[in-house]
């Protein structure tokens, strides 16, 4: 039988295309805009018909009818990162999450240590030799493709044809369904003041031909701004959005001083514009791969002078930094932070930022913290952090005592509360 006619065969309506899942079954979707919207509609829909379904993913972008509190013993999400849409049910406890490094989500598959029994994600178009590419995000979901029992394809084609380990070939496929919805566009965040400060003071520690990781963030962004002077980038990331085109369209990014596939910019999904998803499609400067393989510290660390670029909420004296939660109250997820800051730390020059605003609502609180607070998720420890960034300048803490630490530490927090952070640093039997 020709791919033609096996695609021909193997097309459903979304509501037949579900059936593929079971009671009890864990469904696999890709980080965010990989996320197929006709499929987990339709899912949504017959939710009521289904019993301890769990659907697992990084950063849901839509609010599903089934992310709801009421069906949640029918079809309920599992969180591997919150995001605005699942946070209310993690706090509210009828959303799960399973904490986990980006990087090491495959393992839990492979492993068995999480199900992954049906997958539902984007595709491109088939290819004459009868593949499909989830170049939106091979992230985690290729490991999920190689452990299902039911793989179920949204084709779509808006979705780009991307080079890398990210194919799937018809004879994988139980099911596909059609659709023909613009991907879903994620703006750039709002850059502030602030976060042009402490942009500054990391683009200033940035040379030209470093290879560069970016999380997502107003202050990530805020970096990349001002980078566009500068030569010879380098793209190793799991994350490419569109601040990472300004660079290439200013000429700062060529790929050549990579030690690590020179010449290629190797990301694991992506977040942004039509314009961005259409930079990816059968670009070959760019493969999208899955993330045991960008965010693997020791592969990420084969580049030289690799500058990774992380949002933090708070970081206490010794340089703790809790990323994820706001206390005991859960807020994002570990993602591929502590990765990268390891894979800087391997690289040689490496350079790992955590950058974080000195104070949050409106200056009354201080984000540098005598201890972080009680409950809080610790995502990067004492011993991996090493530059952390405010507005105030940078503390460079790898090397350095507990008391250079704090000294540091207070010297870019905010002037109203280096007082009282030295007085409880002294306390503490720091200083």
């Amino acid at each position: 039988m020709s791919v033609k006619d096996l695609y021909l065969q193997k097309r459903q309506a979304p509501a037949d295309a579900i059936r593929q899942v079971r009671d009890g079954d864990m469904i696999i979707v890709p980080t965010g805009v990989g996320e197929p919207p006709a499929l987990l509609t339709a899912l949504s829909e017959a939710r009521r018909d289904f019993r301890d379904v769990k659907v697992a993913q990084i950063l849901a972008l839509r609010k599903y009818g089934y992310i709801d509190a009421e069906t949640a013993g029918h079809v309920r999400h599992v969180a591997l990162f919150y995001g605005g849409v699942t946070r209310p049910g993690g706090q509210a406890g009828w959303v799960d999450f399973v904490p986990n490094y980006f990087s090491e989500i495959p393992a839990l598959f492979a492993r068995g240590q999480v199900p992954a029994d049906v997958v539902f994600t984007m595709a491109s178009p088939m290819d004459e030799h009868g593949y499909f590419s989830l170049g939106l995000a091979p992230d985690y979901t290729m490991a999920a493709v190689a452990r299902a029992r039911a793989i179920v394809l949204e084709v779509n084609p808006n979705v780009p044809f991307a080079y890398g380990n990210n194919h799937v070939h018809i004879s994988q496929v139980a099911a596909l369904v059609e659709s023909s919805e613009p991907v879903l566009e994620v703006g750039l965040p709002t850059i502030g003041p602030v976060q042009e400060a402490i942009g500054k003071y990391v683009a200033d520690l940035i040379d030209d031909g470093s290879t560069l990781q970016i999380g997502y963030g107003g202050i990530p962004d805020a970096v990349v701004m001002q980078l566009t002077h500068k030569h010879d980038l380098g793209i190793h990331t799991e994350m490419i959005g569109d601040g990472i085109l300004t660079l290439l369209e200013a000429g700062a990014v060529t790929n050549r001083r990579k030690n690590y596939l020179p010449g290629k910019m190797v990301a694991t999904f992506a977040l942004g514009s039509r314009k961005l998803y259409q930079f990816i499609h059968r670009n070959p400067m760019l493969e999208m791969h899955p993330v045991d393989y960008t965010n693997d510290p020791f592969l990420a660390g084969q580049n030289d002078n690799l500058v990774a670029i992380n949002a933090t909420l708070q970081v206490d004296l010794l340089g703790q930094c809790g990323s994820e939660s706001l206390g005991a109250l859960p807020y994002s997820g570990t993602g591929g932070q502590a990765d990268f800051v390891r894979a800087a730390n391997r690289s040689k020059g490496g350079k790992a930022f955590i950058v974080v605003p000195s104070t949050a609502k409106n200056d009354t609180i201080s984000r540098i913290v005598p201890t972080l607070n009680p409950g809080t998720h610790v995502t990067t420890s004492k011993n991996d952090v090493n530059y952390v960034v405010t507005e105030y300048g940078v503390a460079q803490l790898r090397g350095k005592s507990a008391k250079e630490r704090a000294r540091a530490l207070i010297g870019i927090a905010h002037p109203d509360f280096r007082t009282e952070l030295t007085e409880a640093a002294k306390k503490q039997g720091v200083l």
